[in-house]
């Protein structure tokens, strides 16, 4: 007599977790370590973000007075919102770190003159976080090496498919 174990059901899933993406980001900067920031949000602009009415494709983080600051982020108000409300929506939002990433990112960005770059929005179970990069900016000769090289690895790609055959 075998015994059947019968799988357990996996919970539906609700879908991404990305809110947006700065996908111009990668082609415009050189990209190096990564880092993950809390926001500090206002109740309009977190059901604005639920709905998805974020862009952050020219935002950048700035370091003022040793605090981090998301600049160009744009969250479109809801035309649901109080009336007394004033909503900004490309105010600057304080980004939550602890004191030694923002010594750290302080010194890559006075030193080494690196940019911080905002890459991506998610939630991470109920909070909204954003991951940034430390970058710098490319030239143009690095954009056209950079498009030379991607041609070249999906032809070859092309090559391989059809050498298989």
């Amino acid at each position: 007599m075998t015994a059947i174990m019968a799988k357990k059901k996996k919970s539906p899933k609700q879908g991404s977790n990305t809110i947006a993406l700065n996908k111009k980001a990668r082609h415009e900067y050189t990209l190096g370590e990564k880092f993950e920031a809390g926001m500090s949000l206002q109740g309009w602009e977190v059901k604005s973000i639920r709905t998805g009415k974020v862009n952050i494709a020219d935002c950048y983080v700035f370091i003022k007075n040793g605090e981090a600051y998301l600049l160009g982020a744009e969250i479109q108000p809801l035309n649901a919102a109080s009336s007394h409300v004033v909503c900004d929506p490309t105010r600057d939002r304080k980004l939550l770190l602890n004191r030694k990433q923002l010594d750290k990112l302080a010194g890559l960005v006075e030193r080494d003159g690196m940019s911080l770059i905002a890459t991506a929005m998610y939630w991470k179970n109920c909070w909204v976080k954003l991951e940034f990069c430390v970058g710098r900016g490319k030239k143009l000769h690095d954009k056209r090496a950079d498009i030379k090289d991607r041609d070249w690895a999906r032809s070859k790609e092309r090559l391989m498919k059809h050498d298989k055959r």
